[in-house]
């Protein structure tokens, strides 16, 4: 949960107007997932690139499937693909996500928005996400037999691929407002003063998460 409020805008997130409720179910502060809406935990996770929550665990769950019998349970899987509309769904699905993961800008995130003193801990969780999601791609890959994400949907792939590079600039300012804001807060939270300047970064940092919902096409 350290890891999800400091590499994610969630705090800004929570303040802005995308729903008629709040991005928790209790009026609390804590770092946890329990009060914490369904939306605002995947908008989070897709603003910073990661889109966690649609992909991280399946490479992990088909690798243990595969590992009782590899060759057999890949001609299963692919037998699944190409004959049962509903499993075919859900790898497409997965495909999608993956195609629209950026773990260089999600990386950048992560050093530019956590503090020193938790880095190496971090560091160590993003190699875990990283090395899943690896394993996710190469795994949907051998089941869908394309050597690319969404090889098999050419239109798709490309309107992906034009979406995902419009949006990089937004990416890299989003993170310049979100450490400038939140260096802000901190300063006046120990100075038990006020900025005008934070209403300034805190909208510029609004502006950067429609912007990039609206390229990417994806909420929560």
């Amino acid at each position: 949960m350290d890891f999800f409020y400091e590499v994610t805008p969630i705090h800004e997130i929570s303040q802005l107007q995308h729903a008629a409720r709040p991005s928790r179910r209790h009026a609390d502060n804590q770092r946890s997932l329990e009060g914490l809406r369904a939306i605002p935990w995947v908008f989070s996770w897709t603003q910073s690139r990661f889109l966690l929550p649609a992909w991280y665990g399946v490479g992990t769950a088909l690798q243990d499937f595969l590992d009782e019998k590899s060759t057999e349970h890949l001609t299963l899987l692919r037998y699944f693909y190409h004959k049962w509309p509903f499993f075919k769904m859900v790898i497409s699905k997965v495909e999608m996500t993956l195609a629209k993961v950026d773990l260089q800008i999600a990386h950048h995130y992560l050093q530019e928005l956590t503090q020193p003193k938790d880095r190496d801990r971090f560091e160590r969780l993003f190699e875990q996400i990283a090395q899943e999601f690896y394993l996710t791609r190469e795994l949907v890959l051998q089941i869908t037999g394309n050597p690319q994400l969404l090889d098999g949907e050419p239109n798709l792939q490309r309107s992906v691929q034009l979406r995902n590079g419009t949006i990089v600039p937004l990416g890299f300012l989003q993170v310049s407002l979100l450490k400038r804001l939140r260096q802000h807060q901190q300063q006046n939270r120990s100075t038990f003063g006020g900025s005008g300047s934070d209403k300034d970064l805190l909208r510029g940092a609004l502006l950067t998460i429609n912007g990039i919902a609206a390229g990417m096409r994806n909420t929560g």
